[in-house]
């Protein structure tokens, strides 16, 4: 998760920590788009209203309007993949971050998204990775959408993979992992036999979450 929380945070914390509530509400009020109130996303989240604070600071510091679009989410992300090329990965990550489909993350979007990959339970994470793998949301994972998302993967992580990834390695990858995942082989992957399979499996568990590695 370092690269957005970090880009987003790292100004932040060179500023004081504590402000008093009256302030903080009044400058929540100054952006484009209101976020919900610190206590409504605090009970929604498991963030104290202090991190809220702080990472409401840092996300208005990057969006000074409130809200990310496509663009400046990959430009964001780009930054901490120097070698490789994020282009994808930011596209599907931003994606599953944009609940409403409207083509922008608000705060509310970022840190519900950032409770869950950060403090969720084990299967709330996995329903994340899930959606995130799930590109045209119809509620299934088929082959060629796991293809996908594993080669943006790859594409990011660039020429200093190591070990050196030949070019048929993403396809295997997904060819075993989806083999275990569709247990009635009908061609797709639903939620719960996503969620049993990496369960029954260290190594996939350790695959599929690789998206938090490279958060």
């Amino acid at each position: 998760m370092g690269a957005v929380v970090g880009t987003l945070t790292m100004q932040t914390k060179q500023r004081r920590l504590s402000r008093d509530r009256t302030d903080d509400e009044l400058e929540m009020t100054t952006v484009c788009y209101r976020p919900e109130g610190l206590s409504q996303l605090e009970a929604q989240t498991n963030f104290s209203k202090q991190e809220l604070q702080i990472l409401y600071r840092g996300f208005k510091n990057e969006c000074p309007s409130g809200v990310v679009d496509e663009e400046t989410f990959k430009h964001i992300y780009a930054q901490f993949f120097p070698h490789g090329d994020a282009s994808m990965y930011a596209h599907y990550l931003f994606n599953a971050f944009d609940t409403t489909n409207n083509g922008s993350i608000k705060f509310k979007d970022f840190v519900m998204g950032l409770s869950i990959l950060l403090r969720g339970t084990l299967r709330e994470k996995l329903e994340w990775t899930f959606h995130l793998y799930d590109i045209n949301k119809d509620g299934y994972i088929n082959r060629e959408e796991m293809t996908e998302i594993v080669r943006a993967i790859y594409d990011m992580m660039g020429k200093f993979t190591y070990p050196a990834i030949k070019g048929d390695v993403p396809q295997q990858h997904v060819d075993a992992f989806f083999g275990k995942m569709d247990k009635n082989k009908d061609g797709v992957v639903t939620l719960e036999e996503f969620i049993i399979a990496c369960q029954e499996d260290e190594t996939m568990m350790s695959s599929m979450q690789l998206f938090e590695n490279v958060m």
